[in-house]
């Protein structure tokens, strides 16, 4: 699907340097773009990597001047998605509302325009607004509340009581509900306690693919409007999550631990239970959080630590094998001097006195 490069500038909202009648076959990356592509290039500062690319054109930042044909946009982000879309667009599926192969209780009631495919599952008293979209091998358990265009992606499930709020995007492998890690020792024997609680995702949350959100013990585990949960997340039991949160891969945040709004959890970081991460906090990757984080504070490390301490305990880290070498040549020259003046090394003294 050629496009002139004029047509491409108009679609953005751009302004074009360059041949408008020159043709444009795709979009891709600097690295992978072939020639009759167009790239971008999201800083002025990095358009020495425009030397290796074989793209034919490029999106750049107004102002930034370059060797191809380009054209100037506001948002190059923005501007190159719409771009792709154009060569690529999206997969529209064809509409099977209620597939006759999905298991649907006859309890359950729907909204306007809701499909169910081929092999997901509905169960009793379960309420899907107008526009959801259950995929196969999805799991919807009794009671569950999804409100208007929920999508729940294969595979997920979604255990009993679970409320999700307009929009939200449950992907493939995700679990909602599931019980709490929360057990008292009985007569020598690990006892569950009482998984009674349930999940409430509110509006706009999206939750990634094999996420794990765990049920509260008697009320509901929260996560806030907006919150965006990367894959491989575990959300414990009684945890309640701000709004707009954005927290990556491989996060785990224990049990009854809270959340401000706007926090930002770098992957793999670990949050201990009962502690409250404040407003706009960001904690950075591989933290180990055993404290509450004050709001508007960059922690990195473990235990995490505000960032400019942090970074100078990892600078004086780097430096421990030259410190060393440093200490055993001043010992040297200490044993060195001590023998000429006849004097005993402090440990040499300590072992006389033991001796005697």
């Amino acid at each position: 699907m050629a496009t002139l490069l004029a047509d491409l500038a108009g679609l953005v909202g751009g302004t074009l340097h360059g041949p408008p009648e020159l043709l444009i076959t795709g979009a891709a990356t600097l690295t992978t773009a072939r020639a009759g592509e167009i790239s971008f290039l999201e800083h002025g500062h990095l358009v020495g990597r425009l030397d290796t690319t074989q793209a034919t054109a490029v999106l750049v930042p107004r102002g930034v001047e370059v060797g191809l044909p380009a054209i100037e946009v506001d948002d190059v982000l923005g501007a190159f998605a719409a771009v792709v879309c154009h060569f690529r667009p999206p997969r529209r599926g064809r509409s099977v509302g209620v597939s006759p192969l999905a298991h649907v209780s006859p309890t359950a009631r729907f909204g306007e325009g809701v499909e169910i495919h081929a092999g997901a599952t509905v169960g009793d008293d379960v309420e899907l607004g107008p526009g959801c979209i259950i995929h196969s091998g999805a799991r919807v358990m009794a009671g569950c509340r999804l409100g208007p265009q929920v999508t729940v992606y294969p595979n997920a499930v979604l255990y009993e009581d679970t409320v999700v709020g307009a929009r939200c995007i449950i992907h493939a492998g995700a679990v909602v509900g599931a019980f709490g890690f929360g057990y008292k020792q009985v007569n020598g024997r690990n006892q569950r306690s009482a998984q009674l609680g349930y999940v409430i995702l509110e509006a706009d949350v999206e939750v990634g693919a094999c996420t794990t959100i765990d049920r509260g013990t008697f009320g509901p585990t929260i996560i806030g409007e907006g919150t965006k949960l990367d894959n491989l997340v575990m959300i414990g039991h009684n945890c309640r999550i701000g709004r707009h949160n954005l927290i990556c891969s491989q996060v785990g945040i224990a049990g009854s631990s809270t959340t401000g709004d706007y926090v930002v959890i770098a992957g793999q970081a670990g949050v201990r239970d009962h502690v409250h991460i404040g407003d706009r906090a960001v904690l950075g990757a591989q933290c180990g959080v055993p404290n509450d984080v004050p709001p508007e504070t960059t922690v990195l490390g473990s235990p995490a630590r505000p960032i400019r301490q942090q970074k100078l305990i990892f600078a004086a880290e780097a430096r421990l094998p030259e410190w060393g070498r440093e200490l055993k040549e001043l010992r040297a020259c200490v044993a060195e001097l001590a023998a000429r003046l006849n004097v005993p090394l402090p440990e040499q003294s300590e072992s006389r006195r033991k001796a005697g």
